[in-house]
């Protein structure tokens, strides 16, 4: 036995190592295949990158949210590298069954380390198996988050840990059997049950189980190795290599998640100038190798979890979108392509190929099939992804939330989308009016300017409009951009007269641009059409930078004379997709300014007892969080503070809030989309809301206040809901519980509240 072991072993071990070397040495290859990056965007400040990823392993601070899977995949995560030793341990026991690593074979906490780890990462993964098998897509009434993974590659690589888990705690408790352990030691504080049972053993009996057990170990531990050498896409192994380096180069090097405002539109790694774009710029992506090496990187990293669909609006309402899949999709067209595109394959902008006949000589047919898929396509034309895939994302950002690798599954969708629209012209037709009405009215209704100051009427007290009531913002604290929907939505005014009605009982100055404010953008940019957000925003930021009195030269830019600091420059927003534009997207721009929501000023005010809620606004109540409020900005709190402040409510949270939110189905553009596959997402939330029987439902953003409330009336008419139940803007409720004046006898002085953070 001995010797068929070690011969089976070493023959593995060399095989293995070259065949993973090899494998390396492809995926390097493959990954520069990618586009490049602009200069610095993912390798600056490297000391906080490695920071990010020591926490994000160590911590399994994304994996952790899931409580118990947490636990055990951090164990399993951690045994797998950290055990590394025994696989010496186990050549060297081959040879000799009692051998014991030098120096430390000895040395009691690194055989408790063993001991501790060993076990713990076999109990983690029956743990995974046991979830797995409890989570099966194939049961009836249960959407599982593994539906469409690789359930084959997953039970093999579970097996191979739970073998090796198996292994290293039953040659632990044979060295303790061999070396004779007469009562219970710390070494082997698990095992000595086990140990004290082998003892009985002759010695020859314990030689061949610990040759079985070691040859065991090794063959398994470089079966997978091999396997996963000849399968470079097998993304349920190689994540446990590849999520390091994906980590440390993702967007954010302070670990922040991929969300916010989307980065530049670039093209050969060079952002695109869209007032002189080059002839040779690329627009968007069309094929998958116009995909950055990072977004490469980001396909073979996935390990097909499932979290991001599992949290997914358009897969939890029947529509075709799947993250998951949809990452898996690109990762295997990118793969199956690979060999076509390392001999040179490839098209040009005109369509011509780049290779010659010579060089595609030796691809294999299965990559040429592969290279003729368009990337964008239905069934019939064997497309990679289908379009109803690509459009029926809202951009609400709960994939690259939940993923515990980092994949920047927003960034990807958009950029496809961008060569739909700006190349292809092929987009839902709805959106099309949408994108007229910004190109000839400046906002999505198609609504003449002068409407935008409509609401300025409504009201019994003066709002400065900056160019005709004051020449600049000197003269206030705050610009209040009051957005498209604000100005112009029925329901979304409510939000705003009683936004600004509130900052005139609590005294702040405000002004609001009026007919010269736009669109940001918001939905142009993340339906696709880059260079239609490029023009209104520079329109915007001009307009901006002059009313914030900097002077422009004569391209329209700030001159450094004039420049003023970021925190002179203060802009509340009742709209989050507002609010992340102007706050994270505009600095790209030109402008660089500081922005809150509304609900942070008017915690900030009521802290500081400017606004005191003091007339009961009776019944239950549920918060539901914007998802470019929430998971794209990070502000969860002010609005629960203030709705916690107003006398009489019960706040009452729906299963899916805060990190894990549910969206209303109007980002990334759907406002303005119909919604024909599958349950209306506005639906499914506001079923969610109403099982929680909850007399008001109330938001932060005129999208979602516009999508809640169309669900609810929808409801009521079919009997679904009680009559009584509203949808309402924190703003609202605040009035509503402001309005009765307050005797200036029983106010208490207070200490200052601090400031509320801007958008960074």
């Amino acid at each position: 036995m001995q010797l068929a072991a070690i011969i089976v072993s070493l023959v593995l071990i060399v095989v293995g190592a070259a065949l993973f070397g090899r494998a390396l040495l492809q995926i390097w290859n493959f990954m520069r295949l990618g586009q490049p990056v602009p200069a610095g965007s993912r390798t600056d400040n490297p000391a906080q990158r490695t920071v990010t990823v020591i926490k994000e392993f160590l911590g399994h601070t994304r994996m952790n949210r899931w409580g118990l899977i947490g636990v055990a995949h951090w164990f399993v995560a951690v045994g797998f590298f950290s055990l590394l030793l025994t696989i010496v341990n186990a050549i060297g026991q081959l040879f000799q069954a009692d051998w014991l690593l030098p120096v430390i074979g000895e040395w009691t906490p690194y055989n408790v380390f063993v001991e501790f780890i060993g076990t713990m990462t076999t109990v983690g993964i029956l743990v995974l198996i046991v979830i797995r098998q409890l989570s099966k897509p194939n049961k009836p009434g249960r959407k599982s988050r593994f539906a469409g993974s690789n359930f084959g590659q997953a039970y093999f690589v579970e097996a191979v840990i739970l073998i090796v888990g198996v292994c290293i705690f039953m040659l632990h408790a044979l060295e303790g059997a061999q070396h004779h352990v007469d009562g219970y030691e710390a070494s082997f504080f698990i095992s000595y049950p086990v140990v004290d049972q082998l003892e009985g053993m002759d010695v020859s009996t314990l030689q061949n189980l610990t040759y079985f057990f070691a040859g065991l170990k090794i063959a398994t531990s470089f079966i997978w190795m091999i396997t996963v050498a000849l399968k470079t896409d097998m993304g349920v192994a190689w994540h446990r290599f590849l999520a390091f380096p994906n980590i440390w180069f993702k967007r954010e090097a302070d670990g922040g998640t991929a969300l916010g405002g989307l980065q530049p539109m670039t093209s050969g790694g060079k952002p695109i100038d869209f007032t002189d774009p080059g002839d040779d710029d690329v627009f968007g992506v069309s094929q998958v190798e116009q995909f950055s090496w990072k977004g490469l990187l980001d396909f073979s990293t996935c390990t097909e979890c499932g979290r991001c669909q599992s949290q997914c609006p358009a897969w939890n309402t029947g529509k075709p979108l799947s993250p998951k899949l949809l990452i898996m999709s690109l990762r295997d067209n990118a793969h199956a392509k690979a060999p076509y595109l390392l001999a040179g394959g490839g098209r040009t902008m005109e369509g011509e190929e780049k290779a010659s006949e010579e060089q595609l000589a030796g691809v294999p047919a299965a990559a040429l099939t592969e290279a003729e898929r368009p990337l964008i396509g239905t069934a019939e034309e064997n497309g990679v992804i289908d379009p109803d895939v690509l459009w029926s994302c809202t951009t609400c950002g709960a994939c690259v939330e939940q993923c515990p690798v980092d994949i920047e599954h927003v960034d990807h969708i958009v950029d496809m989308r961008r060569y739909q629209v700006m190349i292809e012209s092929a987009f839902p037709s709805e959106a099309g009016t949408m994108l007229k009405n910004l190109e000839k009215k400046g906002n999505p209704w198609g609504l003449a300017k002068k409407q935008r100051l409509e609401w300025l009427k409504e009201v019994d007290f003066e709002v400065p409009v900056v160019g005709k009531d004051i020449e600049d913002l000197s003269e206030v604290e705050y610009l209040y951009w009051v957005g498209c929907a604000g100005a112009l939505e029925d329901r979304a005014k409510k939000t705003t007269k009683a936004f600004a009605e509130l900052l005139h009982i609590a005294g702040v100055k405000f002004a609001i641009m009026g007919g010269d404010e736009k669109c940001t953008g918001d939905s142009a940019r993340r339906l696709g059409n880059e260079p239609l957000f490029q023009e209104l925003g520079m329109e915007n930021v001009m307009a901006l930078n002059t009313a914030f009195g900097e002077e422009l030269d004569d391209e329209g830019k700030v001159t450094e004379e004039s420049r003023k600091p970021k925190s002179a420059k203060k802009i509340v927003a009742t709209c989050p997709h507002c609010l992340n534009t102007l706050g994270n997207e505009y600095p790209q721009l030109g402008g660089d300014y500081e922005v809150i929501h509304h609900t942070q000023l008017l915690q900030h005010l009521v802290d500081e007892g400017k606004l005191i809620p003091v007339t009961p606004v009776e019944g239950i109540i549920t918060y539901h969080d914007p998802c470019y409020l929430g998971r794209h900005n990070k502000i969860y709190t002010p609005p629960r503070e203030i709705i916690g402040k107003v006398p009489g409510l019960r706040n009452e949270e729906m299963h899916r809030h805060k990190e894990r939110g549910f969206c209303c189905g109007a980002g990334g553009a759907r406002m303005w989309m119909e919604e024909r596959i599958g349950k209306r997402i506005n639906n499914e939330r506001v079923d969610e809301a109403l099982s929680l029987n909850p007399d008001i439902v109330s938001t932060a953003c005129p999208f979602c206040l516009v999508m809640l409330t169309d669900s609810v009336n929808g409801k009521k008419n079919d009997g679904k809901a009680k009559e009584s139940i509203q949808v309402v803007d924190v703003a609202q409720l605040l009035l509503d519980s402001v309005r009765t004046p307050v005797d200036p006898a029983g106010e208490s002085e207070t200490e200052p509240a601090p400031e509320p953070e801007p958008v960074q």
